[in-house]
């Protein structure tokens, strides 16, 4: 009897399989694809050179005819230093003590929140010197504020129902502030630093208010009113202790015509003495950062918005294109793991689109920069950003980011939907048309938009700092967006976030 050997055969195992599996070579198999598509390096040439163009010409139509000199503050900031204000010279250390007794509006409009009538040192008479002063206001409470864009809250108090004691103390560059209910348990508020504060500076009391905005909304737009305000602020116990070289209180309307020389639209302030030591002060006015002024950062992006449509298209065609002509079976065929393959397409994708959307919008800014300076968008009244000052470069980089997490938003939802015209609509109705309905809808509406859609992330090209110290009316068309520019950014992420982990479910549930 012969035995025929038994043979085992080892199954068959591709040596390329393992190689081709790997994330390296799937980054480099989707970057492949994407460079030989010429379409698709078509449209990303198109999109940079029309952002850059778009910018420069968004630019170059904005204009002004320039206004009346601006007020820079210590740190070079354009602000609003214009209050009635009872002083004495102070020479060397000393602490000025007032109880303020009552604030009312005197035009027969509400008061605003941020009226303030408290006391003050200030380095000197002139617009935009530097300051300390602790304040009683009718919405904010107690507050310590010093050099316009700083401030420190101290205890709420209503000045309705009882008098606030206020006290300024000096001790050569440092100021505290105390305040207190009866006169005689003092509370610290705070304490700051003036750095190269002089020997003799004035201190005394002071009142302000900011103008009363009215805003009105209608399809296409805003308007916004701003009217004078005045208020009138009693106080008494006025006692300063320390070296003056005068014994009698000044009344001076900083900012007034006294002090500049040309004529306003503010009435003089007026102040009243009584006998028994009763102060009366009755004025306009502000002491605050400007707000007003156009942000020449966010102007400089208005062709992010242009190159935002070619990214979609990009993100979208990257992988619906597959879909369509069945090759995204050749690609799961040759690599099993379709969580690598998405994440390669998602890496690739949000790679080139950032880079090329940096490039543009670095070169659209200094363009437009440019072109602002040449119509009369210069220092002081607008500051001189170079690319590598903090707005300017945030705004770059951010606007960058957008861009690519939009691409990869499309990539996503393009997975999900697996239709190049169903995944467009779906990205214009969440990032672009929030832009536009923004500019009809009531203002808390358009507000509320721009928090939980993925265009809040164009709050990232915000260059204007704002103050929560300054009562603003946050309007879109005026480009400020109710979210920091930071966190605005982080909308987008979440959005992108959960539209890669849904593409991801997707893709590993249903059948390619």
């Amino acid at each position: 009897m012969t035995t025929t050997p038994t043979r085992t055969t080892t199954p068959y195992r591709s040596a390329l399989h393992p190689a081709r599996a790997g994330f390296l070579r799937l980054l480099r198999a989707e970057w492949t694809k994407f460079w030989t598509v010429r379409a698709w390096l078509l449209v990303l040439a198109v999109a940079a050179v029309v952002t850059v163009v778009v910018c420069e010409l968004g630019a170059s139509g904005s204009s002004t005819s320039g206004g009346p000199p601006v007020v820079t503050g210590p740190g070079g900031e354009v602000v609003n230093d214009a209050f009635r204000f009872n002083h004495r010279p102070l020479t060397g250390d000393g602490t000025v003590t007032a109880r303020v007794t009552g604030l009312k509006s005197t035009d027969g409009k509400a008061l605003e929140p941020w009226a303030k009538a408290g006391i003050i040192v200030k380095s000197s008479l002139k617009q935009g010197s530097s300051y300390a002063a602790v304040m009683a206001t009718p919405g904010h409470g107690v507050r310590l504020q010093w050099n316009f864009t700083h401030d420190k809250s101290g205890p709420s108090s209503d000045l309705t129902q009882a008098p606030q004691w206020l006290r300024l103390k000096r001790a050569g560059d440092t100021l505290t502030a105390y305040e207190s209910v009866d006169g005689r348990q003092w509370n610290r508020v705070g304490t700051v630093r003036l750095d190269g504060l002089p020997t003799t500076v004035q201190v005394g009391l002071f009142l302000g208010t900011p103008n009363h905005q009215v805003v009105r909304r209608s399809f296409g737009g805003s308007s916004e009113t701003a009217g004078s305000g005045e208020a009138t602020g009693t106080f008494d116990h006025l006692t300063l202790q320390g070296k003056s070289t005068d014994s009698t209180w000044t009344a001076t309307d900083i900012g007034g015509p006294a002090l500049n020389g040309s004529p306003d639209n503010r009435r003089p302030g007026t102040t009243t003495v009584t006998p028994a030591g009763t102060y009366t002060l009755t004025g306009r006015g502000d002491i605050a950062p400007d707000e007003t002024i156009p942000d020449i950062v966010q102007m400089s992006f208005q062709g992010i918005f242009v190159g935002l449509l070619f990214m979609v298209a990009l993100g979208t065609l990257f992988v619906t294109t597959e879909y369509k002509r069945g090759l995204i079976r050749t690609t799961f065929t040759a690599t099993p793991s379709r969580l690598k393959v998405l994440a390669a397409k998602a890496t690739v994708i949000g790679a080139i689109t950032f880079t090329t959307g940096l490039l543009a919008t670095a070169v659209g800014f200094t363009l437009a920069q440019r072109a602002l300076h040449s119509n009369g968008f210069k220092p002081p009244e607008y500051p001189d950003f170079s690319l590598l000052d903090h707005p300017a470069l945030r705004a770059v980089v951010g606007s960058a980011v957008l861009l690519s997490l939009v691409a990869v938003l499309a990539l996503s939802l393009g997975v999900v939907l697996r239709n190049s015209a169903g995944t467009i609509a779906t990205l214009v109705v969440l990032v672009i048309l929030p832009q536009i309905l923004s500019f009809a809808l009531p203002l808390g509406v358009a507000q509320w938009l721009l928090r939980v859609t993925p265009a809040a992330a164009f709050a990232v090209q915000q260059g204007v700092t704002y103050y929560p110290q300054v009562q603003h009316n946050c309007l879109p068309e005026a480009g400020c967006y109710p979210l920091s520019p930071y966190n605005g950014l982080a909308v987008l992420v979440a959005y992108a976030a959960a539209a890669l982990l849904l593409a991801a479910w997707t893709v590993r549930r249903r059948d390619a």
